[in-house]
């Protein structure tokens, strides 16, 4: 039933809009290909002690593939690392049905729709929040939530709020390798995003991420 209904969410005009018209106009080098163009529901391990949220699909990666980190560059980085940390089976991911498995981890978003910019705004992520609780309600096991850049941070503290647990005020900031301990509440750490424009700078290096998954791992499994 979750299933359907993120896949089914008309909610947000301006995201159903630019989700189609990239579907539509499509980028050159996939212009053979059939576009998901719909909302993107989580992928991974439904025993996973993990969760990592990122914060939206990618234009031309999920939003095309329809699966979340899918076909894109911000995917291979994300997935070279879960391989390199034993909780993925395989180093990159480019559609749906490649054999992709992941291990302990289950990787969710904060918004759903591809939006411009990668810009989700405010109103749209709360439209999203409720598919989120439910996403994160359904892993039992979860002992870390893992975030990948400040919007999704922003988004696993409200989620946290949002289940009547004592988040501290004024929120902790977000930051790389940040931590915040709510009572009731898996470990919550920051990673900066797994997106081009921290890959291709050096803001965020292979081995920056393996030390973040490293201590998710270890905070995981205590």
């Amino acid at each position: 039933m979750l299933h359907e209904d993120i896949v089914a969410c008309r909610a947000c005009p301006r995201l159903v809009a630019w989700r189609e018209e990239v579907s539509a106009t499509k980028r050159r080098a996939y212009r053979d290909c059939d576009y998901w163009g719909r909302p993107i529901v989580g992928l991974g391990d439904p025993r996973a002690t993990i969760a990592i949220v990122g914060l939206a699909p990618g234009a031309h990666g999920g939003n095309r593939t329809g699966r979340v980190f899918t076909g894109d560059r911000s995917g291979d980085f994300l997935f070279g690392g879960l391989h390199r940390a034993g909780l993925a089976n395989q180093a990159a991911s480019v559609r749906r049905g490649d054999g992709l498995l992941l291990h302990g981890v289950f990787i969710t978003l904060a918004a759903r729709c591809a939006p411009p910019e990668n810009r989700p705004a405010r109103d749209e992520l709360a439209r999203c929040a409720p598919f989120l609780d439910r996403e994160l309600a359904a892993l039992k096991r979860v002992r870390v939530v893992l975030a990948l850049g400040a919007i999704a941070w922003d988004a696993a503290l409200a989620h946290f709020a949002r289940r009547g647990l004592d988040v501290p005020r004024p929120r902790a900031p977000f930051g790389h390798g940040a931590r915040v301990d709510v009572a009731g509440a898996p470990v919550l750490l920051g990673s900066f995003h797994v997106s081009q424009q921290n890959t291709q700078t050096g803001r965020l290096t292979p081995s920056m991420f393996d030390l973040v998954l490293r201590e998710a791992k270890r905070l995981a499994s205590t």
